[in-house]
């Protein structure tokens, strides 16, 4: 339960800001793993960002498959594979609409976000990039962003250039502009929320001037699909992908959605069985998209998982977390700006778009050091580079203390993280 406010509190504040758009209570009753404490003290989950917890549906939905209906799919005629091909295929359209995708058959399944971009860079990367090309990223990416594309550069002879990031910490389109001038950018590949820092970059801006200078875009959305409406046909992007983990579904299941035409021309990512249409022994032709891209026995169980967290989601109303994850943004930056005089807190302010992902540090105390007393408190935060380096770099730290909030947190939860914040002041005596 939110913590009450005082009448000159309440009167304080912007009216946006009063109430949560989400009933926080009955959202977190889903969470049966929230229901719980840690070291004596209520856990007070803030780590999102890194992984999301998941609800009672898509765990009983999971158990379900598992109880009534498991075989393998596309493969088999009887009922059981029968019906676990419907459930698999009913995931994956359930995923396409909710990324606004117009058909099924241009989301493929994978492991995860980090999958889906070494997919995109081992296949189309390896059959279009050479020497001279160039493949745009930027300085705030996350390491599965980066590294796939540095792997494909040096097989192909390709280069890699980085947009800026600005003072204040949002990517430099002025920049950008410049490397598309070039003529040789084939690829720019942009996050779409930053997992470090929580800017939200114009991704459909991004698409525009991508397309102006003849480059494809890819959209690392590992942090968007969970808390931003996402309509792919709207943004103009080439690839979008994003994880179910992160998106209150379960590890290792990912999406990768392209456009058609794209997944036609690109070769297959992995061989074996599910993804041809033929073989002998000297050749093989492939199955048509997207099947063409998951050779062998998918994760069933992880696409019914997923496709049941969208539903979640999508019943709560992208919009509707949206508009909370800006609400909680505003007032967790507000009070630890307010409350702490030797706090540095990272990212855009306040009144710029991003999400609710808080990174910061205090005096100087270690973030490892502030995560341990934290956890104590039976606060869990994220301590470390959040696989940003580049970022870490642009900032001038090794790491950061991290907390991301999403649609299970609201101001309780931002009290224990004050407390909490406090104790490890007065434990360092700063």
């Amino acid at each position: 339960m939110s913590a009450p406010k005082t009448a000159s509190q309440a009167d304080s504040l912007p009216a946006e800001l009063t109430e949560s758009p989400l009933d926080i209570d009955a959202i977190r009753a889903e969470f049966p793993i929230l229901d719980q404490q840690v070291h004596g003290h209520r856990l007070v989950y803030l780590d999102s960002a890194a992984s999301a917890q998941r609800p009672a549906v898509v765990i009983r939905t999971i158990a379900d498959y598992y109880t009534k209906d498991h075989a393998n799919v596309h493969r088999g005629a009887h009922e059981l594979s029968v019906r676990a091909t419907r459930r698999y295929e009913d995931a994956r359209g359930k995923v396409a609409r909710f990324l606004g995708a117009g058909r099924a058959d241009e989301v493929v399944f994978t492991r995860s976000t980090t999958e889906s971009i070494n997919l995109v860079s081992m296949t189309w990367g390896i059959a279009n990039l050479g020497p001279g090309d160039v493949v745009v990223v930027s300085e705030m990416e996350h390491h599965s962003n980066l590294v796939p594309w540095q792997i494909v550069c040096e097989r192909t002879g390709a280069e890699i250039q980085a947009i800026r990031v600005t003072d204040d910490q949002r990517l430099d389109l002025d920049h950008l502009d410049a490397l598309l001038g070039s003529g040789d950018v084939r690829l720019v590949a942009t996050g779409h929320v930053s997992n470090a820092i929580g800017t939200i970059h114009p991704v459909d801006e991004i698409a525009r001037r991508a397309h102006e200078a003849g480059a494809l875009y890819l959209i690392d959305g590992a942090q968007a699909a969970p808390q931003l409406p996402i309509d792919v046909r709207a943004i103009d992007c080439d690839f979008y992908t994003f994880s179910g983990h992160k998106a209150c579904g379960p590890t290792g299941i990912g999406a990768l959605w392209a456009r058609r035409e794209l997944l036609d021309a690109m070769p297959p990512y992995q061989g074996g069985g599910e993804m041809i249409e033929e073989v002998r022994i000297e050749r093989s032709t492939y199955a048509a998209v997207p099947h063409k891209f998951e050779a062998g026995t998918p994760n069933i169980a992880g696409a019914i998982g997923f496709g049941a967290a969208v539903d979640f989601l999508q019943a709560l109303d992208p919009e509707t977390i949206h508009a909370h994850e800006k609400r909680i943004a505003r007032l967790v930056l507000e009070r630890l700006a307010d409350e702490f005089k030797a706090i540095t807190l990272y990212g855009p302010a306040p009144d710029v778009a991003r999400a609710g992902v808080v990174s910061f540090t205090l005096a100087d105390i270690h973030p490892h050091d502030l995560a341990t007393i934290l956890d104590h408190e039976g606060v869990a935060i994220r301590a470390g580079h959040h696989c940003c380096q580049p970022l870490m770099r642009r900032l001038g730290v090794a790491a950061t203390a991290r907390a991301s909030f999403y649609l299970y947190n609201a101001e309780d939860d931002l009290e224990a993280l004050v407390r909490g914040l406090h104790r490890a002041q007065e434990l360092f005596r700063v």
